[in-house]
């Protein structure tokens, strides 16, 4: 079983100048059900399918399983998805020993940009960039599969 540890913050200040890499993402969701969700993604000129479990109690730790799909596999699933898809720009940013993924999102999402870092345990320490904002790990409002339900452009 596969497990993906990773915690999610908001971003304040300048960070693209830091990014060595960066590729547009666009997802959508042939289900997302709470405590689980299945995604297509086309990342760059590749795509992907990607099951995701429940998260644990502190939203830090949750089953994934993800494959590489063929791109026009890919691109003929994204219309089966439920509505809202997920438009966004990732920015690969080392820090320390870790990557940071810095998310722009566009469409119904515009305005906001997340972090995310994966670890290898719950309790691994990292270094804390100046660019790094509120951490929101386990705030489902958050997740890109709420995003597609309740897109950013309309909260309160």
């Amino acid at each position: 079983m596969s497990q993906e540890i990773e915690r999610k913050f908001l971003v304040k200040g300048e960070y693209k100048s830091h990014a060595v890499r960066s590729f547009r993402i666009v997802q959508g969701y042939l289900s997302s059900v709470t405590g689980r969700t299945v995604r297509i993604r086309i990342k760059g000129d590749k795509g992907y399918i990607t099951i995701k479990g429940k998260s644990n109690e502190s939203g830090l730790s949750r089953y994934e399983w993800e494959k590489e799909i063929p791109l026009n596999e890919a691109e003929e699933l994204l219309p089966l998805c439920e509505p809202g898809a997920i438009d966004k720009t990732r920015y690969e940013i080392p820090v320390g020993k870790h990557i940071f993924e810095v998310d722009e999102f566009y469409g119904d999402n515009m305005g906001l940009t997340l972090a995310e870092i994966e670890l290898k345990s719950e309790d691994e320490s990292y270094t804390t960039p100046n660019w790094l904002g509120v951490e929101v790990t386990g705030d489902r409002r958050y997740y890109n599969s709420s995003l597609t339900k309740k897109p950013y452009k309309d909260w309160e």
